[in-house]
């Protein structure tokens, strides 16, 4: 009898307020109501699953919010980990003039905001965590998938471990936004300078595996336009909130015969509240959702060895053998970053 080979299984999601399936992004006047639908993990956690909670600072802030984490890191050992919404993030401003910004926004691109204002929500974000934790927090999530180069030294400063902010072979439509299209899709490490993060993907993998390289050999304009839309047509992501379960079953057939031994899933948590997203209408919405990924670990179990683990637990179980990559793109910190 073939012996099963082993994956680790790494469940998050992004705690956070609401309404940020309908293009608005809110700086002011935000609740975090669905944090009350996290009771609905109990059954994915009875099942083994160390979901890691990437907590916005609104949530961090909220009482009713923080018992809720409370009880599903005491109970089911969830991690806590740090999600930046720094369109909310205090402060707003450095120079004290909050007022002057609308309530709400569209463009919130992180290339906007000068890294001096970046680094003082971070720490605001990572002492909110450490007052709930009574501890500092170590896994981070940037909101949107919006990490850039720059960002990986103040992750170090603020104590960050382990980060799982890169979507592999997706790459902004413009030169204003994040480049993660070279990320490799497995977990790798980021010299910072000052010290080594673990990088967690999403677990992310090309339908055919020479697409990736034959879109690095176009030229402009076709190069560019074919990545920034890759992840639409070329390749499939664990995205149980997007996809049906033949879906995510065939992104982890192909992940794990490429050598793939490290899977990522994530989805909001506003994904679990009724009307909370506009493909989450009801209350069967969510209840299927989370039947979903049960289902697929289910499944996962009847091919592989699982081990459910939170984020920070990968580093010290897969970390001897992954890679240090340099490259361009947002993805890695860079070689200067090293010397």
């Amino acid at each position: 009898m073939t012996e099963k080979s082993v994956v680790h299984v790494a469940v998050s999601l992004d705690v956070e307020e609401e309404g940020l399936f309908t293009g608005q992004y809110a700086r002011r006047a935000y609740t975090v109501a669905n944090t009350a639908c996290l009771k609905r993990l109990d059954p994915l956690c009875e099942q083994g699953v160390r979901p890691t909670l990437f907590c916005a600072y609104s949530v961090f802030r909220d009482a009713a919010a923080r018992r809720e984490l409370a009880r599903l890191r005491d109970t089911f050992g969830a991690e806590i980990g740090a999600h930046l919404h720094h369109w909310n993030t205090p402060p707003l401003t450095l120079d004290n003039r909050d007022d002057s910004l609308p309530d709400t926004a569209r463009n919130v691109s992180s290339g906007d905001v000068p890294l001096p204002l970046m680094a003082a929500k971070l720490k605001s974000l990572f002492d909110a965590g450490r007052d709930f934790q009574s501890a500092p927090l170590t896994s981070f999530r940037m909101g949107r998938w919006d990490l850039r180069r720059e960002h990986w030294p103040l992750l170090a400063k603020e104590g960050v471990v382990c980060d799982a902010s890169v979507r592999p072979l997706h790459a902004a439509s413009t030169a204003h936004g994040p480049n993660h299209f070279d990320a490799p899709s497995s977990p790798y490490w980021v010299n910072t300078g000052s010290r080594k993060i673990f990088e967690v993907p999403l677990t992310v993998t090309p339908l055919l595996r020479i697409l990736p390289r034959a879109l690095r050999a176009l030229p402009a304009p076709a190069g560019p336009v074919l990545r920034a839309g890759f992840h639409t047509w070329g390749a499939l992501a664990l995205l149980p909130a997007y996809h049906p379960l033949a879906v995510m079953q065939a992104v982890t057939r192909l992940y794990t015969a490429r050598g793939g031994r490290v899977l990522s899933l994530t989805w909001h948590s506003s994904e679990m509240m009724p009307g909370g997203a506009p493909h989450i209408r009801d209350s069967a919405a969510a209840d299927r959702l989370l039947r979903k990924v049960g289902a697929w670990l289910d499944w996962l179990r009847t091919r592989h060895t699982v081990r459910c683990v939170s984020m920070s637990e990968l580093p010290a179980l897969t970390g001897s053998h992954a890679p240090s990559p340099h490259g361009e793109g947002d993805w890695t910190a860079g070689q200067d970053a090293e010397e």
